[in-house]
């Protein structure tokens, strides 16, 4: 079963981190990403831009509303992701454990609803 695992940190914080702990951090997901795709475990991951960058959709009534940025009161943004073939959650949670970003934020584990009829890549 595939599992998003949604990382969440304080980007301000993450910010203030030296550029050589965050290139660190960076080389361990790399790293953690190869093992997983050793394992046939590894899907997909990326790290996303700063909120500030990001742009968000509502469509309401038919009419289409763009603003920047999402505006909610939080103190960890959306960081990144992987996307993980796991056995059950137990396995997605352990996979979970040692992404980086936990341990300077959270990290979500979210089962992939399959729906029949999607394009395969």
């Amino acid at each position: 079963m595939k599992y998003l695992l949604l990382v969440h940190h304080n980007e301000e914080s993450f910010s203030r981190m030296s550029e050589g702990t965050r290139k660190a951090m960076l080389a361990e997901s790399i790293q953690l990403c190869h093992r997983l795709h050793g394992k046939g475990q590894y899907v997909h991951a990326s790290p996303l831009q700063p909120v500030a960058t990001a742009t968000v959709v509502r469509v309401r009534d038919g009419k289409r509303s763009v603003t920047d940025g999402p505006f909610v009161e939080t103190r960890e943004q959306l960081a990144g992701y992987f996307l993980v073939d796991a056995q059950d959650l137990e396995e997605a949670i352990e996979i979970a454990g040692r992404i980086p970003g936990a341990r300077i934020g959270a990290v979500e584990v979210r089962p992939v609803r399959e729906i029949a009829g999607l394009p395969e890549k």
